[in-house]
């Protein structure tokens, strides 16, 4: 079997005299979906910004192609192949698309003095890596600002595909779109990992992790509730996990007793 991309064995962090994660394991292979879910306050969160370089992990393990490591920051991260899309997407609204897609990393043309942005080349480029994602935008030129929830999730994985990246992690891509527009980022996580790219899927809704994920990792209060293969798991009993399903039982039991 091929070593992981990415590993985390136990791995934990602390805050002061906080617990935000103890005990936490999973892998991401090349080619796969691994989600993540949890309610809010599950550990999410700092577990993705440690993946990232955001933080340091306290205890435990993190493994990249099989080495332990500690990333110092998310720009290390990003050289090393590790790729994050946040919530907020960090895109400026009032740019366009191609601006927005090279920002931090455009393409020049000449040299010394005469060094100026190759416009023409970031917009073809922009333009061609967007529909070798299968996205297709009217215009590059057009504000990003002007885009739907679902169009901006899409440029931005797209962008971390064009800059190489082995490792995609997506943060709560789907948490403030429609039905439609849901599918079609999900669409782009299963090409993405289609691509040969390791995703790690954050989300707290088990019906947008399970058509696409290989794996599930289920976290609680910052503990892992285990880390399940897809034919181990079925969508029922993700879905009975992830709501608290012993406790939902022992609460149902006691409001009938109540009504008694």
């Amino acid at each position: 079997m091929s070593t992981p991309l990415l590993e985390v064995r136990d791995v934990g962090k602390r805050f002061g005299s906080v617990i935000a994660l103890q005990e936490v394991s999973t892998v991401v292979n090349a080619g796969e979906v691994t989600c993540v879910l949890g309610d809010n306050g599950a550990g999410k969160s700092t577990l993705i910004k440690i993946l990232a370089g955001a933080h340091q992990h306290d205890e435990g393990e993190f493994l990249l192609d099989g080495v332990a490591t500690k990333l110092a920051s998310p720009r290390e991260a990003l050289d090393r192949g590790i790729a994050t899309v946040f919530q907020d997407l960090s895109v400026v609204p009032l740019m366009s698309v191609w601006r927005n897609f090279f920002l931090g990393s455009e393409p020049t043309t000449g040299w010394g003095p005469l060094r100026r942005l190759d416009r023409r080349a970031a917009r073809e480029t922009t333009r061609k890596a967007l529909a070798d994602m299968g996205i297709d935008l009217r215009d590059v030129e057009q504000p990003v600002g002007t885009l739907s929830g679902g169009e901006r999730q899409c440029v931005a994985i797209a962008r971390a595909v064009h800059f190489g990246a082995k490792v995609l992690i997506l943060d709560e891509p789907t948490a403030a779109l429609g039905v439609k527009q849901a599918g079609v980022v999900l669409k782009y996580v299963a090409q993405a990992r289609d691509r040969g790219l390791g995703v790690v899927l954050i989300t707290h809704n088990p019906h947008h992790a399970y058509p696409v994920a290989d794996r599930f990792l289920l976290l609680k209060r910052g503990r892992s509730l285990g880390c399940f293969d897809k034919p181990d798991i079925t969508l029922a009993e993700l879905t009975r996990q992830m709501a608290g399903g012993a406790e939902l039982e022992a609460l149902e039991h006691e409001l009938r007793g109540a009504v008694s």
